[in-house]
């Protein structure tokens, strides 16, 4: 079939066929949305394995979306818009993954460090620590307490304040980075 016959489907077409579990949805997705995604992981260190199973992810993350009635399209390319931006975390998840990172051993290598990290001892880490804790907001304290020292779980901490686990996710990102930048000053 030539190329410009296929006929691309509408937003709404697309999300009811994805409705109807029709695989003329899957087949409209993957065209539109592979090769971004494949583009996108291939110049951020990936392969085309990766890029085949970060796509299948985020697909994924869509469909279930759209079948929960929890995704409601706002222009043309919303759904496309969507996969490529949920595809885009999960990939710089992996590559913050320790599954990515290598570690190399050092040996008896010398090292030099600083003044400043020299006498920057432990105790004065934890003292730093703990006064920038005290000055994080209400939730953030919450939020950490629960995952670090609770061992509460994504899916635990979504459904401990009523967001989804992404959000949870990226809220524990955001009161992580605040910390950090507290603890920075």
């Amino acid at each position: 079939m030539p190329k410009d016959s296929i006929r691309t489907l509408s937003q709404e077409e697309l999300i009811k066929k994805i409705c109807e579990n029709r695989s003329e949805a899957l087949t409209e997705m993957y065209k539109e949305g592979f090769p971004k995604v494949r583009t996108y992981i291939l110049k951020n260190n990936g392969d085309e394995d990766q890029a085949k199973d970060i796509y299948q992810e985020a697909f994924i993350v869509a469909w279930q979306q759209v079948k929960s009635g929890g995704f409601k399209p706002e222009n043309a390319s919303s759904l496309q818009g969507f996969i490529y931006q949920v595809a885009k975390n999960k990939w710089l998840d992996w590559l913050r993954s320790s599954k990515y990172k290598k570690v190399v051993a050092l040996g008896d290598q010398n090292f030099s460090f600083s003044h400043e990290e020299e006498t920057d001892d432990y105790e004065e880490k934890l003292n730093r620590l703990k006064t920038a804790f005290k000055d994080l907001g209400d939730n953030c304290k919450e939020l950490l307490k629960s995952f670090y020292f609770e061992k509460a779980s994504i899916g635990e901490l979504a459904e401990k304040f009523g967001w989804t686990p992404q959000t949870a996710k990226n809220n524990k990102y955001r009161c992580m980075e605040t910390l950090r930048k507290i603890i920075q000053k």
